[in-house]
């Protein structure tokens, strides 16, 4: 199998992308990714990220492999929860402070700062409706981000969210109050809460 070949195959079992980082581990140099951009073999699709051309887009996917230091949360991670249908026109993510890459220059994502020890609470990896993986906040972790940032979030959306969290059956109650303390907003969540549960 040639190296042409090995790429195609890759993708193929990856849900049908493949990243420079990736060739470069198989031992395959980018100059052959770039070729078979040329022959309409492969697309690509964001910054070292490629797809083959009969697989959907997942902007999911193709924004998260912009930087490893950045994890959906608030609306999107609600969505990747399969909480909300509502598909996101705007990605949200959570960087660390002094975050400076390339997401910085992408008109369809809203970016959130905080500290290096509030960015990893609740960090996850969970995958797209496409089957790729991605960085996210746990649900309890995505709640707590819903009721801190209240005032910034579509209100139907706020409601439906707490809602179906309070009537989720595998909900963790014991990390939201952990993670509400850690948030400052402790008091917030254990009296939302008490009126739905």
């Amino acid at each position: 199998m040639n190296n042409y070949d090995r790429i195609l195959t890759y993708a193929k079992n990856n849900c049908g992308y493949i990243t420079t980082k990736e060739a470069m581990a198989l031992g395959i140099s980018r100059a052959y990714l770039s070729n078979l951009v040329s022959n309409n073999e492969l697309e690509r699709v964001g910054s070292g990220t490629y797809k083959l051309p009969e697989y959907p887009f997942d902007y999911f996917y193709i924004i998260s492999n912009c930087s490893k230091n950045m994890c959906f949360s608030h609306l999107s991670a609600l969505y990747l929860h399969e909480m909300t249908d509502r598909v996101p026109l705007i990605y949200e993510i959570t960087v660390p402070y002094n975050y400076s890459g390339n997401l910085l220059n992408m008109e369809s994502v809203s970016i959130k700062y905080v500290s290096h020890k509030i960015f990893n609470l609740g960090l996850m990896d969970i995958k797209t409706i496409n089957g790729l993986p991605v960085k996210c906040y746990n649900l309890e972790r995505t709640i707590c981000d819903l009721i801190k940032d209240k005032n910034k979030i579509d209100t139907v959306a706020y409601v439906k969210a707490l809602k179906d969290y309070a009537s989720y059956k595998k909900k963790n109650l014991l990390n939201l109050t952990k993670y509400a303390k850690e948030l400052g907003i402790e008091k917030e969540v254990i009296e939302i809460m008490e009126v739905l549960l």
